[in-house]
């Protein structure tokens, strides 16, 4: 039986993550700052040799836009390298290659971390979760006007089809770069605010806002979208029905 550890495996992937390699009969640890018996912050580094004493495979799902990605990579891979770890996989956005935003480069950083790391690897690249998009449309809905970027569109995606994808690549022989995973739809912010209030039986005005930047203008220009890799099935206004179901 294959020995799994999953980092960040209490995060919204990394749970669905677990759940899906247990549920397939392998043994999975998970790893993050307060998930006993391994209690890691990966930040740090400390704890990470008994962590991995006897794991094949690491799935790296854990991440932090507040910073310490890179750092979290290097002790993580050092760790791996000592343990003879025989297969690395991990989840990235895509886009990182394309937008200037200083998550996206800490991303590509990791990616490229992994890539020269000597050992066996696997990379997914994935759309945002639908999860993400609504978290941003109800912050805007808490202003008297939701604000909107203009020009931009999305591509979410159902984080449980990436959890699924994920422990698949995990399981099976080191692969490199994977076809990415994009959602099912591009859909504007516009279109997607639009199906945030029906949903949620929201009323709010809505406005375009063109902002400045590098990162926005990569946006615009749909650096973060793959509509080539339309994979994913569940739709956005299917997401949201699943969480505003008496209005679903």
């Amino acid at each position: 039986m294959t020995t799994i550890l999953v980092t960040g495996g209490t995060g919204t992937l990394g749970r669905l993550v677990t759940e899906r390699l247990r549920t397939d009969d392998h043994e999975v640890r998970v790893l993050s700052r307060h998930s006993r018996p391994y209690a890691v912050d990966l930040r740090e580094g400390t704890g990470l040799a008994a962590a991995l004493a006897g794991v094949d495979t690491v799935v790296h799902c854990a991440t932090s836009p507040r910073g310490g990605d890179e750092q979290a990579a290097r002790h993580l891979i050092e760790a791996a390298r000592r343990a003879g770890v025989r297969h690395l996989a991990y989840v990235s956005i895509v886009g990182v290659d394309q937008v200037p935003l200083g998550y996206y480069r800490t991303k590509l950083t990791v990616e490229r971390l992994i890539e020269e790391s000597g050992l066996d690897w696997t990379l997914l690249r994935a759309t945002q979760f639908h999860d993400l998009v609504l978290q941003l449309l109800q912050g805007s809905a808490k202003l008297p006007v939701m604000l909107l970027p203009a020009g931009v569109a999305d591509q979410p995606i159902d984080v449980a089809e990436v959890a699924a994808r994920l422990a698949e690549l995990a399981t099976g022989a080191p692969a490199g770069r994977v076809p990415d995973m994009g959602g099912p739809e591009v859909l504007t912010f516009p279109e997607l605010a639009r199906a945030y209030l029906r949903a949620s039986g929201r009323r709010r005005p809505r406005l375009n806002v063109r902002l400045a930047g590098k990162a926005y203008r990569g946006f615009r220009a749909g650096g973060h979208l793959t509509p080539e890799r339309a994979v994913g099935k569940v739709t956005f206004e299917q997401f949201l029905a699943g969480r505003f179901p008496a209005r679903g």
